[in-house]
């Protein structure tokens, strides 16, 4: 396809960068009509829904311990398992 633009241009005498600064120009203007229209805009409305968080009267849940690493269980290598005993472990039930 350049190699079209190219010879197009060849043929005519023009070089091509009229066009381009023309884009670019319009390009440039939709740019700035876009960040115009962006900064006259509304402040969003508030990213959270409850009660204000400012307000020191809040009921708030109580706070609880919870360990992070209660629930850990050690995971060591070991050696494989027989393929059709691993399927049938996790295979559902036979229906009756």
């Amino acid at each position: 396809m350049f190699a079209h633009i190219r010879t197009r241009f060849a043929a005519t005498g023009r070089q091509g960068t009229a066009s381009i600064r023309r884009r670019l120009d319009t390009l440039a203007a939709l740019c700035l009509t876009g960040l115009l229209t962006a900064a006259c805009s509304s402040i969003p409305p508030s990213p959270f829904t409850g009660p204000d968080p400012a307000n020191p009267r809040v009921r708030v849940p109580a706070v609880a311990y919870r360990s992070t690493v209660g629930p850990y269980a050690s995971q060591r290598p070991v050696e494989p398992r027989p393929w059709r005993e691993q399927n049938q472990g996790v295979a559902p039930a036979p229906k009756p």
